[in-house]
């Protein structure tokens, strides 16, 4: 992943369209996209900051957090449940339209292991 440009870039930018100079003019003059300088002078002039925003992440994982008790509770009640079962719980409970490795994240989050009980194993244990 790219790293920002410099707050000191950015300021010059800045400063630059606020002297007068064009967003464009600006751009070209300190060697960034046209597109960039707008953002830049945009997020200037809403909120006062030129600092680049925080990178990556996780953005989307609450979503799914938000139904963590009642995942792991049917975990307990129903312990050979598979992931795909989660799915179409939670779709069809919630309208969650989420992946089965979304799942496997957030139990893994938890710590809460899944082991594949294959027919050939069950048969083993009877």
């Amino acid at each position: 992943m790219a790293t920002p440009l410099s707050n000191d870039l950015r300021t010059r930018v800045i400063d630059a369209v606020d002297n007068g100079m064009t967003r464009r003019a600006a751009a070209e003059r300190f060697g960034v996209a046209a597109s960039t300088a707008v953002r830049w002078v945009d997020r200037w002039r809403k909120s006062g900051s030129c600092e680049p925003r925080p990178q990556g992440g996780d953005k989307r994982s609450h979503r799914i957090e938000m139904h963590a008790p009642e995942i792991l509770a049917l975990i307990d009640k129903t312990p050979d449940i598979t992931l795909r079962e989660i799915v179409e719980h939670l779709d069809a409970r919630h309208g969650l339209d989420v992946a089965q490795s979304t799942v496997w994240r957030l139990l893994d989050r938890h710590a809460v292991t899944r082991t594949r009980d294959h027919p050939r194993n069950r048969a083993a244990k009877a």
